[in-house]
Order: C-alpha cells, then sequence, then structure tokens
C-alpha cells in the first residue's frame, strides 16, 4: 500500500471566507467546490509529508500548517496588502528557510516559507 495524498481539513462554518486568504494570498485554484467543502491547490505535484513537533523553530509555537512558496518577498507583500498582522519573522533561520507565520481567516498558525 502506498499513501496517495494528505489533505489538511480546517473546521469552519462559512469555507467562502477561505477563498480571500488562499486564493489572493497564495494564488491557489479551488479544484473541488461542494459548498460546505472547498479544496484548494496549486496543482503542482507534492511529497507526502506528515511533520509531529515540539515547538516550531526558535522558540515559536508549532504551526498548523507550513506553506513552502518559490517567492517569500512576494507572498509577505501579498500578506501586508492585504493588512494580515504577521506574527513571527520574516527571519532566516539557521537551518536554511527563510519564513514568516501569518493566521488564516480561522485562526490556524501558518508558516510560510522558501529555502534559501
Amino acid at each position: 500500500m502506498k499513501v496517495k495524498r494528505i489533505v489538511s481539513n480546517i473546521p469552519t462554518s462559512n469555507p467562502d471566507d477561505a477563498s480571500a486568504f488562499y486564493e489572493s494570498i497564495f494564488g491557489l485554484e479551488i479544484v473541488m467546490d461542494h459548498g460546505w467543502i472547498k479544496t484548494f491547490s496549486s496543482g503542482e505535484q507534492m511529497t507526502t509529508q506528515v511533520s509531529v513537533a515540539s515547538e516550531g523553530g526558535s522558540g515559536t509555537p508549532v504551526p498548523d500548517l507550513s506553506i513552502e512558496v518559490d517567492d517569500l518577498d512576494a507572498a509577505l507583500a501579498r500578506v501586508k496588502a492585504e493588512s494580515i498582522p504577521i506574527e513571527y519573522g520574516p527571519v532566516s533561520e539557521p537551518w536554511g528557510v527563510r519564513r514568516f507565520y501569518v493566521r488564516d481567516p480561522f485562526g490556524k498558525l501558518i508558516n510560510v516559507l522558501q529555502h534559501e
């Protein structure tokens, strides 16, 4: 048996609230919409991963999601344009990533990162 995909499900009473954040900040597209659930995708093929952690690194809280981007400055500019508060960073970490933390509309802590 092989695991083909792992999907993160975020509970909300209004899935439409996700669009402004996940589409406009990260450029994700809706690939499934049943009204009660919306699934967003970049269309990229990704490695299936599950991480467990006692902290988020550098003494930060463990983020709910990590989103790796190819241009952290562009993601940061979009976050600032939407006046979304940055909770940590941007910072270059000793393990070779540059990152910042924000919260999505549902309060989930998002680690936005780029490998350096």
